[in-house]
């Protein structure tokens, strides 16, 4: 295990998926960025860069292998398919654990204002294992995006899941951090609610987040719902607890309503009841359904734990400054 140094070896991890617009920026951006910090001796001259590419279908891997030619610092990542957002980060920690101390995750569209990578190195520096990137503010987003925001997290809390309010996956964690990370078996990944489980001291820096430059947002509104039910599913049982619940307060009213009916045909008021029958019928119709529903995305996740298939699979790398690096250590 590395101790703490001086100057440690900062990977920055970047997943990329149909990011050919962007990606030249980012990583013009970056490699300043970097330079400026050990110019300023906060990092050390091996750190690197590390892009994940996810499966992409545009010239994506193309542009990370032609920048690579005259970026010594860069490291390319490319997966044989279209994992998703979560496993390639996951990839991307994996190969950059093998030559940094410290690693920062963050998205290739320059949306997650890199300006902090500063200011999270000196949290770093304070003695933090885990520093979080958090949004200062939602003011740039629609009325139904902020809301629905901050409506997921209200629930996410309700239900247990422990999450930082307005955190994506823009963060710093030391070497130590990342190896328990990795411990994790789980096939469901939700890393928002995954970092938190590590535990170790942990700080946040603020920042304003950007809007797009280039390209094209890889979470709508169908994704990003799937996301959440999926994050909140992976990590809290209090659903199918809620589901009992409604269950018993259900049941409740079905037996006031027997006893009401048998006292209304012992006085003789009986009446049509063709509505409240419907009614009830629909009601409990469809809450059997979204009962079900919850229960099988359960079961679902069972069956994807249980088979245990690889995250990611690695297609191809870039080999020289790998090769380079692992000779300096």
């Amino acid at each position: 295990m590395p101790s703490r140094k001086e100057k440690p070896r900062l990977g920055l991890i970047l997943p990329a998926y149909n990011e050919q617009e962007i990606l030249p920026t980012t990583l013009t951006r970056l490699h300043d960025i970097k330079l400026d910090l050990i110019k300023n001796n906060l990092i050390s001259m091996n750190s690197f860069i590390l892009v994940v590419d996810d499966g992409s279908s545009d010239e994506t891997w193309q542009i990370i292998q032609q920048k690579e030619l005259t970026h010594a610092d860069l490291i390319g990542v490319k997966l044989s398919r279209n994992f998703g957002h979560q496993s390639a980060l996951l990839a991307g920690m994996t190969e950059g654990a093998k030559l940094a101390d410290i690693l920062i995750t963050l998205d290739a569209d320059l949306q997650d204002s890199p300006e902090v990578i500063q200011n999270m190195i000196l949290k770093y520096n304070e003695g933090n294992e885990i520093v979080y990137g958090v949004r200062s503010s939602r003011k740039e987003d629609t009325w139904f995006k902020r809301n629905s925001a901050l409506s997921f997290y209200k629930i996410a809390s309700l239900l247990g899941v422990k999450l930082i309010p307005n955190h994506a996956d823009f963060r710093l964690m030391s070497w130590v951090a990342v190896q328990e990370l990795l411990k994790m078996p789980e096939r469901n990944v939700f890393l928002r609610a995954m970092v938190p489980l590590v535990g170790y001291q942990s700080t946040q820096v603020f920042y304003e987040r950007q809007e797009r430059q280039a390209g094209q947002s890889k979470y709508p509104l169908k994704k990003m719902l799937s996301f959440a039910i999926d994050g909140i599913t992976s990590f809290s049982v209090q659903p199918i607890r809620l589901l009992f619940s409604i269950g018993t307060l259900i049941l409740s009213v079905a037996g006031l309503e027997i006893i009401y009916t048998l006292f209304a045909k012992a006085f003789g008021n009986t009446e049509a009841g063709w509505s409240s029958l419907m009614i009830s019928i629909w009601l409990l119709g469809g809450i059997n359904l979204i009962a079900i529903s919850i229960v099988g995305v359960y079961i679902g996740k069972i069956f994807n734990e249980v088979k245990q298939r690889p995250l990611f699979l690695i297609e191809d790398e870039t080999g020289s400054f790998v090769k380079n690096s692992k000779q300096a250590s």
